[in-house]
């Protein structure tokens, strides 16, 4: 795992100052601490920092082929490097060190760009041909590895891991963009379209931009996509046993490294999943870490107990304060653009105590996006179903207007909080599932807004990708349209970005085994009834684990990394709320009702009704825009 950055003249070979680039490197240090380079030639600078995984002692960045005509610079794993190295030197090419990075060149070498599709990992790299003055940008296919870049006012070519390498380049532009402010009110995070500082873009995740001097820089394209729009027929004891050994190479091929590999164990049924089938394969004990709070309703320790003394795990646990707000600043420091998915500080402390051990641990993110887990796929599933039976005209007539005036009651029962399902199916399908996946829907957003930022809005609604996304998803029904959008924003928006932001924090590297694309691919040929059954998600993959895992935690209620911000501003944090509505950060910006804002947190705080998670927006929008543009 590192951190990659470089600058690109496409028009002609201007030379560049190395010593740009290595100002690029600086901020990122987290990303790569034992080792850097600067490769420099005409009109083009690559730089890269070093986490040694593979091949310790060798495989220096930037790398080169012994022709000399390429160089690359890679952040990443690829993890069938191996074979593709024995297929490689089958048909000639040689190599002169153990790791994966100068495959990558030889790949190229042998089949240009056509490659990529050979090479399964989480990966972002760029990669300069001296033969015809490229310089290729990749990043792969779920996005797992970030990867900016922006266009400098001379023409130049800048990109980075991270955007803290991009903003200590003193011919950026750095300008606030309002409309992924508004995504980010609308999310919680800012979407990969979209970035906070105007002019800089995000290679988008499966796609690769090829740029060639003296030619326009063209746009992106797509070397990956996930297709659901294709059905398997298959019994399911067959489905069964294949899941299981998609799961098994998965998680084997991750296991890979030449430093201390652990495990992330929540207790939830991903984490409990990795860890059994990494005991399976490892001759040695597991070194598995849990965090646990000392709030238990938020404690999930218990749970992984079970699996760690099922599977006689190394296994470390440290119970931290709920009220670990303090990671705020850090959070902003690191994930550069607002980010207010609350998880990220239990990410960052179990990324943490991972560290103190191990240099890689493996995760269990991907199976909710991939096999239909989380509640909201479910209620779209079942809703789907009741549109097909609820004429549009009733749903609009009748069901629109009782969710408008049933209340809110948040505190109430949940068969007694109907007002999300009724104004749900008065919507469509894209309409209400884009709602759902969001914090603020555009009335309240709208009235948070000064006149001012809504006439700079125009007609860009935040919710207008998914309802896109969704439409064009190559699927076969609605299911998979919500999980194919999930996976293209919520997932690379918001989970990865967490993920890689928090490990990357504490030079830990990640893997995410349940994404492995050959796993993730069977998964979307599945039959809907194989991911969600009987009100239940990730059915098919439950079923599997039933020979590893016990029933009380494959099938107790999902509850992930929760966070008590609500608590927070009702209590220890209840004078930073306050203080926002008189926030000078927020005031100067233009684009905020003050008034609005203190009302908000005046009804939080006295219970009249729940605003925490708007609240923390607000919190760490102003800590991102303090940073970024000192404000």
């Amino acid at each position: 795992m590192c951190g990659i950055a470089g600058l690109y003249h496409p028009e002609q070979p201007r030379p560049i100052d190395p010593a740009r680039v290595a100002s690029m490197l600086a901020p990122m240090r987290h990303r790569g601490p034992d080792g850097d380079g600067v490769w420099q030639a005409p009109g083009v600078v690559l730089g890269h920092l070093r986490l040694s995984i593979i091949d310790v002692a060798g495989s220096p960045q930037p790398m080169h082929s012994p022709d000399g005509r390429l160089s690359i610079v890679f952040n990443g794993e690829i993890y069938n490097f191996a074979e593709l190295r024995r297929e490689l030197a089958a048909l000639g090419h040689q190599f002169r060190t153990e790791g994966d990075t100068e495959v990558i060149l030889a790949s190229y070498a042998q089949w240009g760009s056509g490659c990529l599709s050979r090479l399964e990992g989480m990966f972002a790299f760029a990669l300069f041909d001296a033969a015809d003055q490229s310089l290729l940008l990749v990043r792969d296919r779920f996005g797992v590895k970030p990867l900016f870049y922006a266009t400098l006012p001379d023409g130049t070519i800048a990109f980075a891991s991270e955007l803290k390498g991009l903003l200590v380049l003193p011919h950026l532009r750095v300008q606030a963009d309002f409309r992924a402010v508004e995504d980010y009110m609308a999310f919680g995070y800012v979407p990969d379209d979209a970035c906070i500082v105007a002019g800089v873009q995000k290679l988008a995740a499966g796609h690769f931009l090829h740029i060639r001097r003296g030619r326009p820089v063209p746009h992106p394209v797509q070397w990956w996509d996930l297709d659901f729009s294709r059905r398997i027929k298959v019994k399911e004891a067959e489905a069964e046993e294949h899941l299981v050994q998609l799961l098994r190479a998965a998680v084997r091929s991750r296991m890979v490294a030449d430093v201390p590999l652990g495990a992330f164990l929540s207790g939830g049924v991903d984490s409990s999943a990795v860890v059994a089938l990494m005991a399976e394969a490892s001759s040695s004990a597991v070194n598995s870490c849990s965090i646990g709070f000392d709030d238990q309703s938020l404690d999930e320790t218990s749970y992984a107990d079970v699996i760690a003394r099922r599977y006689a795990t190394d296994h470390r646990m440290r119970i931290v304060a709920a009220d670990d707000f303090g990671l705020a600043d850090l959070v902003a420091f690191h994930c550069d653009e607002p980010f207010a998915d609350a998880s990220a500080l239990p990410t960052y402390r179990v990324s943490q105590l991972a560290r103190e051990e191990v240099t890689v641990a493996l995760s269990g993110d991907g199976a909710d996006e991939a096999f239909a887990g989380y509640r909201r796929m479910v209620f779209q599933h079942q809703e789907e179903r009741a549109r097909r039976f609820l004429p549009a005209s009733l749903r609009r007539s009748v069901i629109g207007p009782l969710a408008r005036v049933w209340p809110k009651m948040d505190w109430a029962p949940r068969p007694l909080r109907a007002k999300a399902t009724l104004a749900g199916l008065a919507r469509s399908g894209e309409e209400a599932y884009a709602l759902g996946v969001g914090i603020m829907g555009p009335e309240m957003r709208g009235g948070l807004y000064t006149d001012a930022a809504r006439a700079m809005l125009g007609d860009h609604v935040a919710e207008e990708r998914w309802w896109r996304t969704m439409r064009d998803a190559p699927a076969a029904e609605a299911l998979d349209r919500a999980q194919y959008a999930d996976m293209k924003i919520a997932m690379t928006g918001d989970i990865l970005t967490k993920v890689d932001r928090m490990s990357m924090a504490v030079s830990l590297e990640a893997r995410e085994p349940l994404l492995d694309h050959h796993l993730v691919e069977f998964a979307a040929t599945l039959p809907a009834h194989m991911r969600v059954r009987g009100g239940t998600g990730k059915w098919l993959m439950k079923k599997a684990m039933e020979r590893y895992l016990p029933r009380d935690i494959l099938y107790r209620p999902k509850m992930g990394f929760v966070t008590p911000i609500s608590a927070w501003f009702r209590g220890p944090l209840a004078a930073e709320a306050r203080a926002l509505a008189a926030s000078p950060t927020l005031a100067r910006t233009g684009w905020f009702d003050m008034a609005a804002i203190g009302q908000m947190v005046s009804a939080h705080q006295s219970g009249r009704s729940e605003y925490g998670r708007p609240i923390w927006q607000f919190f760490m929008l102003e800590k991102s825009l303090q940073r970024l543009f000192g404000i």
